[in-house]
């Protein structure tokens, strides 16, 4: 299997130290065309689209691999295995922070670091885990997306990128989660926003950097001091940012906030 096609690689730099981009839900690499760049001039920057995203090989989409974060776990390690990097620094947004933290708990040998750029452990609501939503809501999401796929996009995207003053991200968004094939959005949809892995953190050995907008419907700030709580040795960096796409909608601060990390980090 030809791993550089199948995740459409991109590497920038011959740095022995890697830094590798992992996009969010319905998005593709190009969403960290902002932040990635300051980065080439120290680190070799890796960047790849989710198999089923972007450019990605779609034939390589496995409907059973893929039915749970774990099957891009398992993609992450063969993509550090192609470049050949060892104690890489992982940038992930959203649920690729998830799947960042899974790979690095799997094998921390491999991670020098990892950035969780709007995290959520789980988007329901338990007890005294505030993750935003009632499980009747996210069922009700989902729902609305396997029914009218691209009504679900025009209407989520510009709630999910916020950003009122650049309209034009949200209708960026909106055109990468249209350019999805529908019935693998529907699919990673499910295992995403029902996803919950609250349970990991307590195992993660890795240094970790949480940056969460200080509003964000779908990941809001009691969501970040939750995982900074439960992620041991654990830094949260707040941006002052409307949505949950901080490295798009603001990001010098997202920038700020990760070189600070690294710095403190000796990375």
């Amino acid at each position: 299997m030809n791993i550089i096609q199948r995740n459409n690689m991109r590497v920038v730099g011959d740095s022995q130290r890697t830094m590798l981009f992992s996009h969010g839900f319905g998005c593709d690499q190009s969403m960290w065309r902002y932040v990635a760049p300051t980065f080439e001039a120290r680190y070799r920057t890796v960047l790849f689209d989710l198999v089923g995203s972007g450019r990605s090989d779609l034939a390589s989409y496995d409907f059973a691999k893929y039915s749970s974060l774990y099957g891009y776990v398992d993609d992450v390690l063969e993509i550090l295995d192609e470049v050949e990097a060892s104690r890489v620094v992982f940038v992930g947004h959203s649920v690729s922070a998830m799947i960042g933290m899974l790979a690095a708990i799997k094998a921390p040998e491999r991670f020098a670091a990892n950035v969780m750029v709007g995290p959520s452990p789980s988007f329901i609501s338990d007890g005294e885990y505030p993750g935003g939503f009632a499980r009747a809501d996210i069922e009700e999401l989902l729902e609305t997306l396997e029914n009218n796929f691209l009504g679900w996009s025009r209407t989520m995207a510009p709630a999910i990128m916020g950003a009122p003053e650049q309209p034009q991200l949200s209708e960026e968004l909106v055109n990468s989660f249209c350019r999805t094939d529908p019935d693998i959005a529907r699919h990673f949809a499910r295992v995403t926003f029902l996803a919950d892995l609250r349970a990991a953190m307590s195992r993660v050995t890795t240094p970790t950097l949480i940056v969460q907008s200080n509003d964000d419907f779908l990941a809001p700030v009691s969501v970040g001091e939750y995982m900074h709580q439960h992620i041991p040795g654990s830094r949260l960096a707040i941006v002052k940012n409307v949505g949950h796409c901080p490295h798009l909608s603001a990001p010098s601060a997202t920038v700020d906030a990760i070189e600070s990390f690294l710095h403190e980090a000796g990375l």
